[in-house]
């Protein structure tokens, strides 16, 4: 049986090309060697047509509604307690840990929880009202200072070590960043506590009067994180990806996908949420009125939350974030009232039982709920982005690690169409 072949006809000559199957049956169109044989390139604007990399790690069908990690269905994940060290464990070794494995990667996150205290001190010259996400990028590049052994990694426990510290401090370092701007003391991590409840310690603990998680908190937290951990060839994972070809180090690499994370078009949506849903209730709109203006093409009003660029189905994560809403906020004191959330919901009832949103399948997307659940714990808006990143870590760590040990990988380097002047001559600053 002869190889499958695609056929390209241009100028009366035809030029093939191998084909790529995925085990998921996705079908490629290998053009590596079209510039290098034929001096052509193709033109694919945002790279929405374009594999850029063979990956084991995240399968997505956006038609289906399908997020699997290492091909475990992502609502497999909350069919127990939730457990965010175990899917990042996963996504960085492969696999699962197994009791042993899992407390010895515990032990490494418990074992790399503080910062250096000089780094700790750099917060000083930072002005208290830096965006977060500014804070969060510079504190992890900074980190490659205090942690210079790490910058070339020789084998498979080091990156694991790595990867322990990055995931531990991002915590640390987040909570730092909100105690800061609201003039608050500097909390430590208590060894003692799983790794969201050590987090919300951080954030809301207060000298002789520690934050008493419950339950419910943890596990909403747990389930954010896990669900915000990897998702294919995004924005900021493609971002950590390129800087990671240039054999950047893996510190270098993720606090660029942090910048990229930052932007509102990625892991600010959820920020846009609530701060549609803060216009709705400053200007006494109607949640049905809001309806009518988003199906109004000349209204400027743009319903955030609903929608999505990948999934044309319910996105997963977000059935798993609805879930999980009502019975946290119902665990959760001072929510029953909270306009912003009363406003949340009946958006939600309303557009989903609207053949308009129906049709169109314009269904609650993860933004939507994240931004409802971080709010009720009481997480400001500022800081959802920094949410973001910290359970996304996991994820870039992985897609890093395997864009480094690409055998014979060279540095990202996309194409250009010119569309600008032909050869000119240039003009002596008098003759100008």
């Amino acid at each position: 049986m002869s190889e499958e072949k695609a056929v390209l006809s241009i100028g009366g000559k035809k030029i093939e090309f191998p084909i790529l199957r995925g085990t998921e049956g996705d079908v490629a169109i290998d053009i590596s060697k079209l510039y290098e044989e034929h001096r052509m390139t193709t033109y694919d604007p945002s790279l929405a047509n374009t594999a850029v990399c063979k990956s084991t790690i995240t399968y997505i069908d956006g038609e289906k509604g399908i997020l699997r990690y290492r091909g475990i269905p992502i609502e497999q994940f909350v069919t127990e307690k939730p457990n965010f060290i175990e899917a990042a464990y996963l996504l960085l070794s492969g696999h699962l840990p197994t009791r042993e494995e899992g407390e010895s990667f515990r032990q490494r996150l418990t074992n790399n929880e503080l910062l250096h205290e000089n780094m700790r001190h750099n917060f000083r010259n930072v002005p208290t009202a830096a965006p977060p996400m500014a804070q969060l990028s510079a504190s992890l590049s900074n980190l490659a200072c205090f942690h210079r052994e790490f910058l070339v990694l020789d084998d498979d426990d080091a990156f694991m070590e790595v990867s322990a510290a990055l995931i531990s401090k991002i915590r640390t370092i987040a909570a730092f960043i909100y105690r800061r701007s609201r003039g608050l003391p500097y909390i430590y991590p208590n060894p003692n506590l799983r790794y969201c409840a050590n987090f919300l310690h951080m954030m809301f603990s207060i000298p002789y009067a520690h934050y008493e998680v419950s339950p419910e908190v943890e596990d909403a937290l747990n389930l954010i994180f896990i669900l915000h951990a990897d998702h294919e060839q995004n924005c900021s994972a493609a971002t950590v990806r390129t800087v990671g070809s240039s054999r950047a180090n893996l510190f270098a690499s993720c606090a660029a996908g942090i910048c990229a994370l930052w932007g509102s078009l990625h892991g600010g949506a959820n920020v846009e949420v609530m701060q549609m849903l803060d216009g709705i209730h400053q200007g006494g709109i109607s949640p049905e009125d809001c309806i009518k203006m988003a199906k109004d093409k000349n209204d400027k009003f743009r319903l955030f939350g609903f929608g999505h660029r990948i999934y044309k189905n319910y996105d997963p994560r977000a059935k798993i974030l609805r879930d999980a809403c009502d019975r946290v906020l119902a665990s959760i004191k001072d929510t029953t009232n909270d306009p912003l959330l009363n406003i949340a919901r009946r958006l939600e009832e309303l557009a989903l039982s609207d053949s308009y949103f129906i049709d169109r399948k314009l269904y609650p997307n993860v933004d939507f709920y994240s931004g409802l659940l971080l709010r009720a714990m009481n997480i400001p808006t500022n800081m959802f982005t920094v949410m973001f990143a910290i359970g996304r870590l996991p994820g870039w760590i992985a897609q890093w690690k395997e864009q480094h040990d690409l055998v014979g990988g060279r540095i990202i380097r996309p194409r250009q169409v010119y569309m600008g002047e032909t050869e000119t001559n240039f003009t002596p600053i008098e003759e100008r």
